[in-house]
């Protein structure tokens, strides 16, 4: 890495002043920059560090020529860029979006070096990658993968994107568009002061069309393009036993035990299929119009590909695709506890059992709506839910059932038209410059703030996720595949430079 440090110094120094006049960029000056910035923690609860990742980002942005605007909130800094082109300003303007922080980290769960301490594999971790060096000279294999934290989501697409810049300009290739940036430092935390920054900024950021670079790229390895997002919401579901934890000998078939009635209360939420349950769950869903059901048609399914690499045989949904269950609300459950002390269990009945549940939502659902169908599932499988953080000596001697549902954050989903014609334009770019046709997704399967730029600015709004499916991102050893890193850059180049 101190060979790298020293690379991405040299490159400041020589190969980023703004106006078209640096060397060209190489491979290695890029991925240097990259493992640079990926040093940098970036965890959003980590303010000093978030700082340092948002002074970063301001320079290498400025030394493209882009001004740079630094919106502080109650989190973490927005960073609000322009360029635009010399000569006669563009007709057409384009904002890019991303996010520069990461997911919280365990170190210890990091194989061979720390989340902040880019490394090298031949190959995928779980394949037997092993730690390498990138060569000093010759060509490097696209295979190979680049492991720390953001090196996918989302560090790596922003240096992917500088460089599909510097390219363009190393080639002679003029920068057709108005170009914009938002970059915000929360998004892993719900993006609480997003829409804020949107509302009271619209005049910098609205566009003809915004990209939201983030998320993996469709399993077939094609240039992907989403045209909307799910909305989400996550919940803390909490259910009650007695006032504290009892000998599970001296009271075992008598006292009630929370963790059994949590299970049965789950089990009820859905059925074999897979289905949700809930009473309403899918009412507002609005149907995908034939041009989106034909999209989905044209995409290789990538779902065997998935489960052999994430090793399971049967889907939870059988008989759909997932990029067709893509356009279906969620009810996961990522998270169950009761019962332990420092991760071991005692033979006890735990005085209450919690899960935690995250919503995912499609357009026309509502965060709103799907909680209070969610509370109204738990009142009819006979539980009465506590309003306080504990029940109350009342509540205990009154209700056999009690549970206590709490709400945490939440935001709707978006979606433009895949007959867009700016959209149908970038999409017609990319292609020509890979020779691939991108695949196109009503709706990416994860989160992304969406739903503020298609709906609250009104503004036609694609996502291209650019990173490889299996980055593993999230959990530790999160990787970003080199060849998907150059990839984006071809793709990014043809969108800026596009007629």
């Amino acid at each position: 890495m101190l060979k790298q440090t020293a690379a991405f110094a040299l490159m400041i120094g020589t190969a980023l002043a703004p106006a078209g006049a640096q060397q060209p960029p190489t491979q290695r000056s890029e991925l240097a920059e990259l493992a640079s910035f990926l040093s940098i923690p970036n965890v959003a609860s980590d303010k000093p560090d978030i700082a340092r990742n948002a002074e970063r980002l301001k320079a290498m942005f400025e030394q493209r020529g882009f001004r740079m605007t630094v919106v502080e909130t109650p989190g973490s800094p927005v960073l609000l860029g322009e360029l635009v082109p010399a000569g006669s300003k563009p007709a057409r303007t384009l904002t890019f979006y991303f996010h520069y922080d990461g997911q919280p980290v365990t170190p210890s769960e990091w194989k061979d070096s720390g989340p902040f301490q880019p490394i090298y594999r031949d190959k995928p971790l779980e394949n037997g990658g092993r730690v390498v060096s990138l060569p000093s000279r010759g060509p490097i294999d696209p295979d190979w993968r680049l492991y720390a934290r953001s090196s996918a989501d989302d560090k790596g697409p922003i240096v992917a994107f500088l460089s599909a810049v510097d390219q363009a300009r190393a080639a002679g290739q003029p920068i057709t568009s108005t170009i914009r940036v938002l970059m915000e430092g929360d998004e892993e935390a719900g993006s609480p002061s997003l829409a804020t920054v949107v509302t009271e900024h619209a005049a910098q950021i609205r566009s003809d069309l915004v990209i939201l670079v983030d998320g993996p790229q469709h399993p077939s390895g094609r240039p992907t393009f989403v045209f909307g997002a799910r909305g989400i919401m996550s919940a803390e579901l909490t259910v009650f036993g007695a006032r504290h934890d009892l000998h599970s000998g001296n009271y075992g078939n008598w006292a009630p035990n929370p963790a059994f009635e949590l299970a049965r209360l789950l089990s009820s939420m859905k059925d074999s299929t897979g289905r949700v349950t809930i009473a309403g769950f899918y009412r507002d869903v609005v149907p995908l119009t034939p041009d989106e059901q034909q999209a989905i048609a044209e995409i290789p399914d990538g779902d065997s590909t998935l489960m052999h690499r994430f090793g399971f045989a049967r889907s939870e949904f059988p008989g759909q695709r997932l990029d067709a269950l893509d356009n279906l609300p969620t009810l996961n459950v990522s998270g169950l506890g009761a019962g332990t002390v420092a991760g071991q269990g005692r033979t006890v009945i735990p005085a209450q059992a919690v899960a935690r549940l995250d919503l995912r939502f499609v357009k026309n659902v509502t965060p709103d709506a799907q909680f209070a169908r969610l509370a109204a599932h738990i009142q009819a499988q006979g539980f009465h839910l506590v309003s306080g953080n504990a029940p109350t000596d009342r509540e205990r001697t009154t209700y056999p059932l009690l549970a206590k549902l709490t709400r945490m954050g939440g935001y709707p989903a978006g979606r433009t038209p895949l007959t867009s014609p700016i959209a149908r334009q970038a999409v017609a770019a990319v292609a020509a410059a890979t020779h691939t046709t991108p695949a196109r997704l009503p709706s990416l399967g994860g989160s992304t703030p969406f739903y503020l730029f298609s709906d609250n600015l009104g503004a036609a709004t694609v996502g291209m996720p650019v990173v490889n499916f299996d980055d593993d991102q999230h959990a530790p050893n999160e990787n970003l595949r080199l060849g998907n890193f150059f990839d984006a850059m071809t793709a990014m180049r043809a969108i800026v430079t596009m007629k």
